[in-house]
């Protein structure tokens, strides 16, 4: 999936007026894919070599007047060999990978990404500790909210749980970048609430309002 730049300048121009009366500071980030996961590709190599071998020794027992015998043994080992590189080259798909991961191991690469991407952006570096990080992550359909540590001691859970089902919402029914304007509108309202900007100053924009791909 891809944002054309209608799409990017609608994000930033929603980050922009969330924090327009906050001092937070929200950053939207999409990335294809949270890992490389090449593990998926030796298991689908080898699944798809087990398969072949299994299969060619069958047609051995079963059809014996037009199997592969023993003088066959050399392209027997070289078809085995190309299936494992078929099956290695398929495990580079999304799909192939999402049936071959479980849904734990990429939810922990997920949030693993979001937590470099949290340090690599500078979230952790703004003068109050408002840094929120929104990041997508289109190959394992993940959603991760990180906050700092000020927002981390003043609002609810519950808050970016909400935050989470209304873009996942969105995607579900294809409205992708409806639903994460409107969730960094409701972002800008939250820290409005706790972290308004006025009498303390107006948002010193410490971090780029784009969304952020990678």
């Amino acid at each position: 999936m891809t944002f054309s730049d209608q799409d990017q300048e609608r994000i930033q121009h929603s980050v922009t007026e969330a924090e327009r009366h906050t001092r937070g500071e929200i950053v939207p980030m999409i990335v294809e894919r949270s890992a490389r996961y090449r593990e998926t590709q030796y298991r689908a190599g080898a699944g798809c070599a087990l398969f072949t071998l299994s299969a060619l020794i069958t047609i051995e027992w079963e059809w014996v007047s037009w199997g592969w015998h023993a003088t066959n043994a050399g392209w027997l080992l070289l078809t085995v060999i190309a299936a494992y590189g078929l099956g290695f080259w398929l495990g580079t798909f999304d799909p192939v990978i999402r049936a071959l991961t479980s849904h734990e191991r990429m939810a922990y690469k997920a949030n693993l990404r979001a937590h470099q991407a949290f340090l690599e952006h500078g979230l952790h570096r703004t003068e109050l500790g408002t840094g929120v990080l929104i990041l997508i992550s289109l190959l394992e359909h993940r959603i991760e909210i990180l906050t700092d540590r000020a927002i981390l001691d003043r609002v609810p859970p519950e808050t970016w749980k909400n935050m989470l089902a209304l873009i996942q919402d969105g995607f579900r029914k294809g409205n992708p970048v409806e639903s994460l304007c409107q969730a960094i509108t409701l972002c800008g309202e939250v820290l409005g609430e706790y972290f308004p900007a006025g009498p303390i100053g107006p948002n010193p924009n410490e971090l780029p309002n784009k969304l952020i791909s990678g």
